[in-house]
């Protein structure tokens, strides 16, 4: 009863609630990012969501649009503003999923939404991240984020899926609240994003 009726319940109403608390927050931070990328704030991308249902993930856009001489985007680090930089830190780039949340695209609770490209790469164990929504948090953040690998990550996912309760995901809101307040695994080591799946 949980995963299919509570759960979704549950992420209705607190993201009502979250997106009119932090509204004040999204519209400073929206007209600061739209400022530091030249009127571009949002980030839109599809990403394979429950049964690998595609949907449209919504986050600030913490990285500008800067090319070289010969038109090719820049390195992630040399794109990534001041301005994103401090958004990304304190995670305020994720608080635009709330509208995913509400939509029922996404859950405060799951695996992380990851790239379509992905899901031919995953092994059967892998793909069971996508048996439940993805969410805005997960086991995997609170237990390393991106400063772990991707294969300690899809453990870490598929060991949700089969472990999903409504006291787990307490236990992940509030670990992820404290990995908020110490920045913790923001980025992997020595990199300003994680480096993409290549399979295995």
């Amino acid at each position: 009863m949980y995963p299919n009726i509570i759960k979704p319940f549950l992420d209705f109403v607190v993201a009502v609630v979250a997106i009119i608390i932090f509204s004040p927050v999204i519209f400073v931070v929206m007209i600061l990012l739209f400022i530091a990328n030249n009127g571009k704030p949002f980030f839109f991308q599809r990403r394979p969501g429950k049964k690998g249902r595609i949907f449209k993930v919504i986050k600030f856009k913490t990285m500008n649009d800067r090319k070289d001489a010969e038109g090719r985007l820049l390195p992630d680090a040399d794109r990534l503003t001041p301005v994103g930089r401090f958004v990304r830190k304190t995670s305020l780039d994720e608080l635009p999923q709330l509208i995913n949340v509400l939509k029922g695209d996404m859950s405060f609770v799951g695996p992380r939404p990851l790239l379509v490209d992905y899901l031919p790469l995953y092994n059967e164990e892998q793909a069971k991240r996508h048996d439940v929504k993805p969410g805005i948090t997960g086991w995997a953040q609170v237990n390393g984020r991106n400063a772990i690998s991707w294969q300690r990550k899809f453990e870490y996912d598929a060991w949700y899926v089969k472990n999903l309760s409504f006291i787990l995901d307490l236990k992940i809101l509030a670990l992820t609240a404290l990995k908020v307040v110490k920045s913790e695994g923001i980025n992997a080591a020595g990199a300003a994003t994680i480096e993409k799946f290549t399979g295995n």
